[in-house]
């Protein structure tokens, strides 16, 4: 199973995460309700989720996954239905048939055609701060 799992994630963009354990793996059949909080690793949800995420590593959520939580991680894949805001400090897809109801802040946003979002989008970065505190505006009544 762990080889057809890599390669799934290499399909959809997660290259930087193969190097990742594989931590928990939740299937159709499973409902949780409360807090998962996760020191490292990989977790896939494909199954019914509410409460709160948090994880220093990566959490995916496969086709089947109806979570709603909000969701802090390093990367964040969304296949499923996910309602909550979401926290994604490296990297958020949403892939074509994946719904996201919720606000998002992540410096790296993909959403592939045939996804769904709605919600607002923060997209910090320290570069374009530091330039828009640097800048120069023009005083209007000296042109």
């Amino acid at each position: 199973m762990r080889f057809d799992f890599i390669r799934w994630k290499r399909r959809h963009g997660l290259q930087a995460a193969s190097n990742e354990e594989i931590v928990a793996l939740l299937e159709p059949g499973i409902e949780i309700e409360g807090q998962l909080k996760v020191a490292s690793g990989m977790v896939r949800l494909n199954c019914q989720f509410k409460g709160a995420i948090r994880s220093t590593g990566t959490i995916i959520m496969a086709s089947q996954a109806d979570v709603e939580a909000d969701i802090e991680a390093v990367q964040i894949s969304i296949a499923g239905k996910v309602k909550g805001n979401i926290r994604a400090s490296k990297q958020l897809e949403i892939t074509d048939h994946g719904v996201l109801l919720g606000d998002v802040e992540t410096p790296s946003l993909a959403v592939d055609p045939g996804a769904y979002f709605t919600g607002h989008c923060d997209m910090p970065t320290h570069r374009f701060e530091k330039s828009a505190s640097e800048e120069v505006v023009p005083d209007r009544e000296q042109e």
